[in-house]
């Protein structure tokens, strides 16, 4: 059974305070153990808030490696890139903000596996790593769809493929690369940061129908070893 602990705040700035704090944590901690860090954030509007607070942060920003989570394949620069969104902040700090699809590709497949091959160089696994969940379920760019088992239950050595969601996103209607479920399940810290009721009932739901649940984030989490830290505010 996953180790789940739940963590509710009064609004999102109190939560973008403790998402930002604990990220900090995590950082330090692996600065004084290994000299580096390499952690994956996630997109969406609800973690920017603490990204700007982590931002402010005194840390060796130098040693510190931050790829997005998911991407979508769209050039860089795009308004949809999430690696250019995180570039924003973090590089005037000093980050290495690595963009796992560095061209737009009509082969999402072939955009997946260079992804993939970039992160082989990465040190492994991730020291961090923090997940949103969608609306409809999903977390990173793992959607139902032809790539979906593959994104679950691929080889544990694969750290990133190409995906095409069943149903494109309105907001972002184009292919994306995501992490896979084994390279999120392997990262030495893992936390969740949403907001609204409805998302928390859904991940509620989706928590108790651990592998069975049709939901995308369900699955993800289901026998993961490591705790899992979840963020919430109304």
């Amino acid at each position: 059974m996953t180790e789940i602990e739940w963590w509710e705040y009064d609004d999102a700035a109190e939560l973008a305070d403790a998402v930002a704090g604990d990220i900090q944590f995590v950082i330090e901690s692996a600065l004084d153990a290994r000299g580096s860090a390499v952690i994956a954030l996630a997109g969406g509007k609800t973690p920017f808030p603490a990204y700007e607070k982590l931002a402010k942060a005194k840390l060796d920003w130098k040693k510190v490696t931050i790829i997005p989570g998911d991407e979508r394949i769209v050039p860089l620069g795009d308004k949809l890139s999430n690696v250019t969104a995180l570039a924003k902040i973090f590089l005037p700090k000093g980050a290495r903000v690595m963009p796992i699809v560095p061209e737009a590709t009509a082969d999402y497949k072939a955009a997946g596996r260079s992804a993939d091959a970039l992160m082989q160089d990465l040190h492994w696994p991730l020291d961090f790593c923090l997940l949103g969940v969608g609306s409809d379920g999903h977390t990173a760019s793992i959607f139902p769809g032809v790539d979906y088992d593959e994104a679950l239950n691929g080889p544990k050595e694969r750290r990133a493929l190409g995906v095409m969601p069943e149903s494109l996103p309105p907001e972002a209607p184009v292919a994306r690369v995501t992490l896979s479920r084994a390279a999120i399940a392997s990262s030495k810290a893992l936390m969740i940061a949403v907001t609204g009721d409805a998302k928390r009932k859904l991940l509620e739901q989706a928590i108790e129908q651990g592998p069975s649940s049709p939901y995308p984030i369900g699955r993800v989490l289901a026998d993961v070893e490591l705790p899992i830290d979840i963020h919430w505010a109304p």
